[in-house]
């Protein structure tokens, strides 16, 4: 029998999980690769923990870009290795099922499926994020009930409301995480003189950031170079500092939800003040995201259990029934 894979080839990170087994792999969408002949030195967590320590003939590519393929042999090249890890062949060619922004175009989305055809899979199915979202939280996408879901990526932020087996409203935004990964490196550097990795502006976010002030203010000290002279330098980030470098980026992720919510019908508003709205995602980490999205948009936020994970599971969940859900895949194709 021909394995089935479901894959969730993210900007930030891939997930691949097979029907029986669950999740199977689980590594940052990475790859060191030598400039010199194309070689892949490294690829998912082992080309993560190089970033800003490899030669200069070496350079850490991201085959994605806020959701699409920027460097599709890269992005080929990257999957034909992870479904080698994950014990595919070329004798067993998998069926593969695709997660894909809603905010996709048509050409990225052939892309997306070429890619997957070209790594070694028989067939390639795609499944909306959004969809894909609300099956992995168990909630009622085939009843008359509108369901919010709001998916906060690191290429993406997708607002979602899904009833009767569809999306009905959505508003995508190409804003992620990566943003405001960007945002904090800028400040830091003007702040500061002090040129930082994205992966030291992502340990701020992570350990210091915050929607709006925080009750106190914490301090992180960071290591880079210095703008002028380019010697090892140091700096001193508070809290506050990393608040005010991504606040008009979390603002612009709040309209876009409040934007989705009034572009549905009305009968669904009712829907959304009593069921709330379910956020997912790495975004859904930040701290005083969901207080400042409930106060954006007047509708109650429930975070997700494992938010990084609920994707992956809702199209894990689609391999166990493939003809039922066959409507879901061919609206995805457009």
């Amino acid at each position: 029998m021909a394995r089935e894979l479901a894959i969730d080839f993210g900007t930030s990170s891939t997930k691949v999980y097979e029907r029986s087994r669950g999740l199977i792999y689980d590594e940052p969408t990475a790859a060191a690769v030598d400039t010199k002949t194309r070689e892949v030195l490294a690829l998912g967590a082992e080309a993560y923990e190089m970033v800003g320590r490899t030669p200069r003939h070496v350079v850490i590519v991201r085959p994605l870009r806020q959701g699409a393929i920027t460097d599709f042999d890269m992005a080929e090249r990257m999957l034909r290795t992870i479904l080698a890890r994950c014990g595919a062949t070329k004798v067993s060619r998998p069926k593969i099922l695709l997660t894909v922004p809603s905010a996709a175009t048509s050409i990225e989305r052939r892309a997306l499926k070429q890619a997957a055809r070209s790594a070694g899979a028989a067939t390639a199915y795609l499944l909306e994020a959004p969809m894909a979202a609300a099956i992995g939280l168990g909630l009622p996408v085939y009843d008359p009930v509108g369901s919010v879901v709001v998916d906060v990526g690191a290429g993406t932020s997708e607002a979602g409301v899904v009833s009767l087996g569809g999306v009905v409203a959505l508003k995508a935004l190409r804003l992620g995480g990566q943003d405001l990964d960007r945002a904090i490196a800028d400040m830091v550097r003007q702040r500061f003189d002090v040129v930082i990795s994205s992966r030291m502006a992502e340990e701020l976010k992570i350990s210091i950031g915050a929607a709006g002030a925080a009750p106190e203010v914490i301090n992180a000290e960071v290591q880079g170079r210095d703008v002028a002279t380019g010697e090892p330098a140091r700096a001193v980030v508070s809290s506050d500092d990393v608040a005010g470098a991504i606040s008009d980026l979390l603002r612009a992720m709040v309209d876009g939800v409040a934007a989705c919510l009034s572009d549905s019908p009305p009968e669904f508003a009712q829907d959304a003040l009593f069921e709330g709205i379910h956020l997912l995602g790495g975004g859904a980490l930040l701290d005083g995201f969901a207080d400042q999205l409930s106060a954006g948009t007047s509708v109650p936020v429930h975070v997700a259990t494992d938010p990084r994970s609920i994707v992956i599971e809702g199209a894990g969940r689609c391999l166990d029934d493939f003809s039922k859900l066959s409507s879901l895949f061919a609206s995805a194709e457009r």
